[in-house]
């Protein structure tokens, strides 16, 4: 069948979950709000750009984009090229001067972002600050908004990733913010669990929802032109990143990746860059090499863009790797996804998606089960659990009518009942 990426399908209505009106009472707003809208990475701009699309809508607010972190860099892809290509004004870029992958190099990034963020901010002057996820150039942003008390709204709190060091900076940012905009019921109620007050947290869904559904279709022989694919043939999409809390070479799972893929010669593999994470250097000499020793088969791309990406996920046979793509977005288009280690571990699941150890046999044994038939028609039945497209519209409102008088105050909420 010719799978192409057509945008939002009717086919999933039936399968996703409603998301309840935002529970507040809008109030008078002022005339205008300039929110400032903080990007580091090609993953999280693809999220953010619904939002950042209704906000330059609203004659009520006024957009301000910093731009960070892997967007700056060349290793990277420079995607910062990428934004401007949409059309969208950087107001203010902070470069971390990402040089190596050790710890000591991220916490000097985290430093010069620290200080950049609060010369940028303080040249903006916004209204709130709006953050998305859990990286740490995103931690150094929502630290300058705290010091310059600018509240913070963060997007995608209360999920779950034990395997990397992303957990405690996703955790750290529900702390330090204002608003908070969960992805899923079980994620506010999180949040609240964490002492936020409930008035404060609204579920509004993925927002990879909003982008996927706002993508034109991709002909199949478009995406097989630009990806470099021979006419129909079946192919892999694979990301893999560090595990960051684990000790290790992290390029040896990459290795087991690698093996495991190679007992399907059949297939194809488009290998997506790697993140700007201590230990990436490893893992992209494990893929620069095994692209070399199998030209024509293993394709690497540092960044193939939002469209592109989103209509290879949704033609491909599977999605392989540990990216939060696989768990979020290809669910949402009934792609199978073989999730390796620990990296999610922690988060919401639909059936479509199959863990697996990082090992090579076990690699492939879930490789094997994503082509079954019968699986694949599993995954295309499953329930998807980050409800349905309009996050952005839903944080656009909150962004617009929250009363801002005594936002910066925060008490602590404490649940009902004996918990000692």
């Amino acid at each position: 069948m010719d799978r192409v990426f057509p945008g939002l399908r009717p086919r999933h209505a039936r399968h996703q979950s409603e998301v309840p009106a935002l529970p507040f009472s809008p109030t008078p707003a002022p005339a205008h709000r300039t929110i400032c809208v903080v990007t580091g990475s090609r993953a999280e701009y693809g999220l953010l750009l619904p939002l950042m699309r209704t906000i330059e809508a609203d004659s009520a607010l006024d957009l301000r984009l910093v731009v960070t972190g892997s967007h700056l860099s060349a290793r990277f892809g420079a995607t910062a090229a990428a934004i401007e290509a949409d059309g969208l004004v950087i107001d203010a870029r902070v470069d971390l001067e990402l040089a190596g992958d050790s710890p000591r190099e991220t916490a000097r990034a985290m430093a010069l972002g620290l200080t950049g963020m609060a010369e940028a901010f303080e040249r903006q002057r916004p209204h709130l600050v709006v953050v998305l996820g859990d990286r740490y150039e995103i931690l150094a942003a929502a630290q300058a908004a705290m010091l310059l008390r600018i509240p913070i709204a963060h997007i995608h709190g209360g999920e779950a990733s034990e395997g990397a060091m992303d957990e405690a900076i996703r955790h750290a940012l529900t702390k330090m913010a204002h608003l908070h905009f969960a992805a899923a019921e079980p994620y506010r109620r999180r949040i609240v669990q964490m002492g936020e007050r409930p008035e404060r947290v609204f579920t509004v869904g993925a927002m990879a929802l909003d982008a996927l559904a706002a993508l034109p279709a991709m002909p199949r022989a478009e995406l097989e032109q630009r990806l470099g694919l021979p006419e129909g043939a079946p192919f892999f999409l694979v990301t893999y990143h560090p595990v960051t809390l684990e000790n290790g070479d992290p390029g040896h799972a990459m290795e087991a990746l690698a093996a495991a893929l190679d007992a399907f010669p059949d297939h194809h593999v488009i290998a997506t860059g790697v993140n700007a994470d201590p230990g990436h250097d490893s893992v992209s000499r494990v893929i620069d090499r095994w692209c070399k020793a199998r030209p024509g088969r293993v394709r690497a791309a540092t960044s193939l863009g939002l469209s592109l990406y989103a209509a290879a996920m949704d033609a491909a046979a599977a999605v392989v790797g540990n990216s939060s793509s696989g768990i979020i977005e290809a669910p949402f288009l009934k792609t199978p996804t073989v999730n390796i280690g620990r990296r999610q571990q922690g988060r919401l699941r639909a059936a479509s998606v199959i863990d697996c150890a990082e090992t090579e046999a076990d690699i492939r044994a879930a490789l094997i089960r994503a082509l079954a038939p019968a699986f694949r028609a599993e995954a295309a039945r499953a329930p998807y659990p980050f409800g349905t497209p309009g996050a952005a519209a839903r944080i656009a409102e909150a962004l617009r009518t929250v009363q801002l008088d005594g936002l910066l105050i925060k008490t602590f909420f404490d649940l009902p009942g004996d918990w000692a």
